[in-house]
């Protein structure tokens, strides 16, 4: 598995192989928007055009140009889909790429520091932030009953903590 190369952002990680023409499943990172067909993507340090992508449930399917068979796709398995920074969409008001999120600090509204935001995960219903902290980690889920700001360019989210969030 490659890592990130720097000043590029994972928008998907390739996770399996599907028939025998190259076709990818691959874990979104980012809004579906980034793994749109047209779009240029790096992958292995190759650069690729997504010739096709649809999705379903929480996966993508796409297919790149140059990958015309299974064994090709079978060699990418866990690579990064990697876009240039500079090349990313804007994403509406409050969506924000997981990449931006990483490392905010976490506050409760009583004022409480919870720690930073280490990882976020992609579920079917809502993205969970990962913050680690005094307490160790803590699952966030981001809904808007939980996650009342986030602040970007003030490098912190601020939080509502209901019964059950902490440990």
């Amino acid at each position: 598995m490659d890592e990130v190369t720097p000043g590029y952002v994972a928008v998907g990680r390739l996770l399996g192989v599907r028939g025998i023409n190259g076709e990818m499943k691959v874990e979104p990172l980012s809004p579906e928007s980034t793994l749109q067909p047209g779009r240029v993507v790096t992958v292995n340090g190759q650069e690729r055009e997504i010739e096709h992508s649809r999705l379903s449930g929480r996966w993508a399917y796409v297919k790149l140009s140059g990958i015309d068979t299974r064994e090709a796709a079978q060699a990418l398995c866990g690579a990064y889909v990697q876009v240039r920074e500079d090349d990313l969409d804007a994403l509406p008001e409050g969506k924000h790429y997981h990449f931006q999120l990483i490392g905010l600090a976490v506050r409760a509204l009583d004022g409480r520091e919870l720690g930073r935001v280490t990882d976020v995960l992609s579920a079917p219903e809502n993205d969970v932030y990962v913050v680690s902290g005094p307490a160790g980690e803590i699952l966030i889920p981001a809904v808007d009953d939980v996650v009342r700001n986030v602040d970007i360019e003030g490098g912190g989210i601020t939080i509502e903590i209901i019964p059950g969030l902490l440990p």
